[in-house]
């Protein structure tokens, strides 16, 4: 339980670079909440491998293992991502924050529990 909650805490880092950079580029920049969205995931999975590999999981696995490793997992969180941002925001019409929201309530689970077991998990 104390790793899960090193693993969230943390993340919010990792979570704030995701929402800076999306509000940023469909505020300022005038890009799709879609675009904005995944633009924003993948700056966050870049903010979040240090801090996993280093601080949450404590991981011996060599960068070289864990590293492809974690993108993976990032990849497949992308398309959920993806899919989930486009079912709220263009089919039930929530306003792009909130789907951000409960997007990223789901994928925090998902990415702890793969990284935990397959990622970083000792060799």
């Amino acid at each position: 339980m104390g790793r899960f909650l090193r693993f969230a805490a943390l993340g919010l880092t990792g979570t704030a670079a995701h929402y800076l950079t999306l509000v940023g580029l469909v505020e300022w920049g005038r890009l799709d909440p879609i675009i904005g969205s995944v633009a924003g995931f993948c700056v966050g999975a870049l903010v979040n491998y240090g801090m996993s590999h280093r601080f949450v999981f404590r991981s011996q696995r060599a960068h070289q293992e864990a590293l492809p490793r974690f993108f993976a997992v990032a990849l497949s969180g992308l398309a959920w991502n993806g899919t989930l941002m486009h079912v709220l925001v263009n089919l039930a019409e929530w306003p792009y924050l909130a789907a951000q929201v409960v997007t990223t309530g789901v994928l925090v689970f998902w990415h702890y529990a793969v990284n935990a077991v397959w990622t970083f998990r000792a060799p």
